[in-house]
């Protein structure tokens, strides 16, 4: 990323008008997409998943199982693309790196101490570079958000700045966990520190906290990544994460990104879904597609 030569004043705060941003959410979930146009959409979303097992009961055998199923969603479904990326603690991005040789699919390692990031700044650069060095293509990061809450946003700025030096080239999604932040003004603060610090991509949230991503705060975030666009001409990638599980409101988000950024964010470059479950959907609405009829849930492998 190119060095900005102005950075704003983050006490300065960004009107957001609510009630505008529900009647616009409103009025883009009542496009329709033409049965034609489908299918590509539903490939689409499928490509822009990141798969994901973040529990304490992970281990290497479960990873290469996830890893498989993300280079093979369905191997019945001819042209069917792999999903984007798939996302591990630190120590088992080894494990993933080895099971997804030779594919075009990412690693992605949480680190800074997720979900909570309540840990040292020393601690969690650590975490970071323990990650990259095991090969992890994407970091995903939290905000401190005690810090944030208390108003001190160059603090903010200075660990994701942080994090984005010890990422190198490796890309860096930073987590904003907008359930927390409380308030829309707040989520559009976060979103302009964290990409004036160096972030790769915006996220919503761990998916370990209710509300997960929501079609308001995504827009909103959105918004700011158009307006640091117009600004500065860098290109940043949006993920929401948490709560979004099947198709109608994967198409939903991908009508928000392409009429408030445009269809150069419609790649997995730029845009992500977090969100493991939705994968088993949108691969049930694809066979309907093909077939005319449904295959039972049980069909598909739960990781």
């Amino acid at each position: 990323m190119e060095v900005l030569n102005k950075i704003p004043d983050f006490r300065d705060t960004v009107p957001i008008d609510t009630v505008g941003v529900l009647e616009r959410v409103s009025r883009l979930n009542k496009r329709s997409i033409k049965k034609e146009s489908k299918m590509d959409a539903l490939k689409m979303a499928l490509s822009m998943c990141d798969l994901t097992t973040l529990e304490g009961m992970d281990t290497p055998g479960k990873v290469r199982q996830l890893c498989y199923k993300a280079q093979h969603p369905h191997e019945s479904i001819p042209d069917i693309p792999s999903v984007a990326a798939v996302c591990v603690y630190p120590n088992l991005v080894r494990t993933a790196k080895e099971s997804l040789k030779g594919s075009n699919i990412n690693v992605a390692a949480v680190a800074t101490y997720f979900p909570s990031g309540n840990g040292t700044l020393e601690s969690r650069i650590e975490e970071v570079k323990y990650a990259v060095n095991e090969g992890a293509d994407e970091i995903d990061m939290v905000i401190s958000r005690g810090a944030f809450l208390r108003g001190e946003y160059n603090f903010t700025f200075d660990e994701v700045a942080a994090t984005k030096e010890a990422c190198g080239d490796v890309h860096l999604k930073v987590i904003l966990e907008t359930g927390e932040l409380e308030t829309l003004e707040n989520v559009r603060k976060a979103s302009d520190i964290s990409m004036y610090a160096g972030a790769d991509f915006i996220k919503t949230s761990t998916g370990k906290v209710s509300p997960a991503a929501t079609q308001p705060v995504t827009l909103v975030m959105l918004e700011a990544i158009r307006d640091f666009y117009y600004k500065t001409g860098i290109k940043i990638g949006m993920k929401p994460a948490g709560g979004i599980r099947d198709s109608k409101t994967a198409i939903q988000y991908l009508v928000l990104v392409k009429e408030t950024l445009g269809i150069d964010w419609l790649n997995p470059d730029l845009f992500r879904f977090g969100a493991s479950s939705l994968a088993n959907d949108l691969l049930m609405q694809i066979v309907k597609q093909q077939t005319g009829v449904y295959q039972s849930a049980d069909y598909f492998s739960k990781d």
